[in-house]
């Protein structure tokens, strides 16, 4: 896979139809992962082919020293790679993506990383950095100011080696030139993810001006910078040798880094831009005024049913997604905890039949071909649980609802969190914070309320007696009769009180 390469490919591998040498970087992207290329990166390159946003091509930022695997590959590649699309039928779809026309690694330079966004060509500065990349305490909200790479960032004269303090200190120099700040656009699953960065940077940058004597710096972030809000979607697993094989198998293409997702893609963005922006609308962008509805009904219902088949999932031996949700009584559950609990947290959502909504994500997870890993909706949990399903359960609280559902997911999560499944194998848990979480997992089976006393994660629900016993209960269960069992209890009960 290369640029000489194209003419040479399989018909059946749709190509770029542009110029590619008439592409200019106008986007700054943070975080080239999977997700970024089968979905911003395709939406440009679908612009692309059809002649527009040629002025919107995106050069590529990799901050941690582990994304030099992305960068070397992308580099041999002249920045291409495949997109295969794998419905659930066995069809794949596959095209080359050319909109990424470079890539920057920030630990090798990170003077050309700043002054390619403080360039007056970059319009936006666009992140995919995880969930918990935005550096908050998931109780607090507060900035997490002791964190190390901040800590090492706010020293007079140092290096940046933060996303927050090379964009920073690249609107620094902007400023001081006389050139307006470019948008950052997050494109992060987390609810309200521009308003997050907006409190993240400027909070960073307001402690930046407290060192340095620019005591207006976090005040004009905050002012002037532009976060707009976006909802995005698409299943996205993690490349595998399986994948370059079969790609290389069924299209003929050596690619170093291919990606394959399923058919869906979904985008809903706030249009709030401060120095222009391609026509995402062109696309098959959903460009809004409020995109708040969009994110509630896709992070309580995709990302917090993600976490609902996951752990119970793993415990009860499976290891791919498809094969949680072709289980009927799994896919019951699912159901059960986005109809009775999810649901009636949502705002209305314009244009949406949810009821056809929640069906298509069932069946979206079983679809065999994209074979997304249990293993990958495990990792994480401490950024992901708090933000995705303890909102609906704080919700349910206050309202008088149902959280049995909820709360069993807690549960599973906890009994996860010990590191040994139900065969006494030992589990890789994959989490920022492990090392605290892995050994109070381990002692509630002599106090069983250990992994919620957490406060950092859970903050005051510990204390609310029906989330308590509720909790109590389910762990009990999974520790006595394993999650086979004990989700087979909750799905039956459900359908004994729907029934009543």
């Amino acid at each position: 896979m290369n640029a000489a390469a194209l003419s040479a490919l399989h018909p059946s591998v749709a190509v770029p139809r542009y110029d590619r040498g008439a592409v200019r970087a106008g986007i700054v992207h943070v975080g080239v992962g999977a997700f970024h290329r089968a979905h911003q990166a395709m939406y440009l390159d679908r612009l692309m082919n059809e002649g527009k946003a040629l002025e919107w091509g995106i050069c590529g930022v990799g901050v941690l020293p582990g994304d030099r695997r992305m960068r070397d590959a992308l580099v041999a590649q002249d920045f291409l790679y495949t997109l295969v699309e794998k419905g659930p039928d066995g069809s794949q779809d596959a095209r080359v993506i050319g909109s990424i026309v470079d890539y920057l690694l920030a630990p090798d330079d990170p003077e050309a990383v700043i002054e390619r966004m403080a360039s007056e060509e970059t319009r936006i500065v666009s992140l995919t950095v995880t969930e918990g990349g935005y550096n908050f305490n998931a109780v607090t909200g507060e900035f997490q100011a002791d964190a190390p790479g901040v800590v090492h960032d706010l020293e007079p004269g140092a290096t940046p080696t933060t996303t927050f303090g090379l964009v920073v200190e690249a609107l620094v120099r902007r400023r001081q030139r006389g050139l307006p700040p470019f948008t950052v656009l997050s494109c992060d699953n987390i609810q309200g993810n521009g308003d997050a960065a907006r409190r993240s940077f400027s909070a960073f940058a307001r402690l930046r001006g407290e060192k340095s004597g620019d005591e207006e710096l976090g005040d004009w972030v905050e002012r002037e910078v532009r976060f707009p809000n976006g909802m995005v979607d698409r299943i996205t697993p993690v490349t595998t040798d399986e994948d370059r094989a079969g790609i290389a198998e069924s299209f003929g293409v050596e690619d170093r880094w291919p990606v394959v997702c399923e058919p869906f893609c979904q985008w809903v963005l706030e249009d709030r831009f401060a120095l222009g922006r391609p026509p995402f609308e062109d696309a098959g962008v959903q460009v809004v005024a409020d995109v708040e509805p969009y994110e509630l009904m896709k992070l309580r219902l995709l990302n917090a049913s993600h976490q609902a088949l996951c752990y119970f999932g793993y415990l009860a031996g499976y290891r791919l997604v498809h094969e949680v949700c072709q289980d009927q009584e799994f896919a019951d559950f699912l159901l059960a905890y986005m109809d009775r609990e999810a649901t009636p947290t949502l705002l209305p959502v314009a244009g949406i039949d949810l009821r056809a909504y929640k069906r298509e994500l069932i069946e979206r997870f079983a679809n065999p071909q994209v074979r997304d890993t249990v293993a990958r909706l495990c990792a994480e949990s401490s950024d992901r649980i708090p933000k995705w399903l303890l909102p609906v359960i704080r919700h349910n609280l206050d309202h008088g609802g149902d959280i049995e559902l909820s709360v069993a997911i807690v549960a599973s999560w906890a009994r996860y969190a010990e590191g040994v499944d139900e065969q006494g194998e030992p589990i890789e848990v994959v989490d920022p914070l492990r090392d605290t979480l892995v050994p109070i997992a381990r002692g509630q089976r002599d106090d069983p309320l250990a992994f919620i006393r957490n406060r950092q994660l859970f903050g005051d629900l510990v204390d609310d007696e029906r989330f308590a016993s509720t909790y109590r209960r389910h762990l009990a269960s999974l520790h006595e009769h394993g999650a086979r069992a004990t989700l087979h209890g909750i799905v039956e009960r459900t359908k004994a009180r729907s029934a009543t």
